[in-house]
């Protein structure tokens, strides 16, 4: 097996992402950091409910299971001490989830450790943390709070906005300031000519590898792209993903309608769009992660 093949699908994420800390950080916020370690070590053996990540880490860790080798890692980047990360790791091993390594960095932001850790994907609810790691390189979202998927599908199922997230912001740009006729011209014009990567294109490629491990029919990974391009740009998305040699499932190109509904449809178990707009029609149906990235974030 060659090594791009073995290698894991790695994610990091923060335990607000990972577990309903909403009243804990209520206390953080108004009665500062003191209060908050002394609120979490008097409760370190209370269960910490699942957060709005958490049925799609469930998910991931999963796929360990039909794997020969395991091949997903989660890894907890978190702001909490040793001391206060105590009841996060308990809640961890009482919901049964095989998160074995952590970075607790007592208020500092984890950023520094996703390059260390080679964290394909870096999910949290502090769009300070996200955004300095999309601005190395990155693929990271701001996980809303919102709601979860809750159908019964056990697939595992991704979808992705395409401009500015999988691919570069450089036709959204000509969008923003020229309009859509410009834009669709464009990408007629240039329809042969492939887009540049976006922040999750590696995210994107670690999946489709992963994928690879299993056969195309029975595969329980999915992916989607959901776009509010229309035909003709649709062309363009088909030969640049073609080109990297990247599967997609399915692919939606919506014409400006709104995604939510859409993505309930699909199924999915996390969506990621650089647009607040998207993002909101997104929320009240699936998990969604904000990527503040691309001239739509300036």
């Amino acid at each position: 097996m060659s090594n791009f093949q073995s290698k894991k699908l790695t994610i990091g994420i923060s335990s607000m992402a990972l577990f309903d800390l909403v009243e804990s950080n209520k206390i953080f916020e108004t009665e500062g950091k003191e209060a908050y370690c002394a609120y979490q070590i008097s409760r370190e053996d209370e269960v910490l409910n699942p957060g709005v990540a958490y049925p799609l880490v469930k998910k991931l860790l999963k796929l360990n299971h039909r794997l020969p080798t395991p091949l997903v890692e989660v890894i907890l980047l978190s702001r909490n001490s040793a001391d206060t990360g105590l009841r996060v790791f308990n809640s961890i091993k009482e919901h049964a989830l095989d998160i074995t390594r952590a970075a607790f960095t007592s208020g500092n932001s984890p950023f520094s450790y996703i390059s260390a850790f080679d964290v394909d994907l870096f999910l949290s609810t502090s769009p300070g943390d996200v955004r300095q790691a999309l601005d190395t390189g990155h693929a990271a979202a701001t996980i809303l709070s919102g709601k979860a998927n809750d159908s019964e599908n056990s697939d595992l199922c991704i979808a992705f906005d395409g401009d500015a997230v999988i691919f570069s912001d450089e036709s959204e740009r000509i969008y923003k300031e020229k309009g859509l006729d410009a834009f669709t011209e464009n990408e007629q014009l240039d329809a042969k000519k492939p887009m540049s990567g976006g922040p999750f294109k590696s995210f994107l490629s670690a999946l489709h590898n992963l994928q690879s491990h299993f056969n195309e029919e029975e595969s329980p990974i999915r992916t989607a792209l959901v776009t509010a391009r229309s035909a003709p740009a649709h062309e363009r998305v088909v030969r640049t993903l073609r080109s990297w040699d990247i599967r997609i499932d399915e692919a939606l190109f919506l014409g400006g309608l709104e995604k939510g509904v859409f993505l309930k449809s699909f199924g999915a178990d996390i969506f990621f769009d650089d647009q607040t707009t998207h993002c909101d029609s997104a929320n009240q149906h699936v998990a969604t992660g904000h990527v503040p990235h691309g001239v739509a974030n300036e």
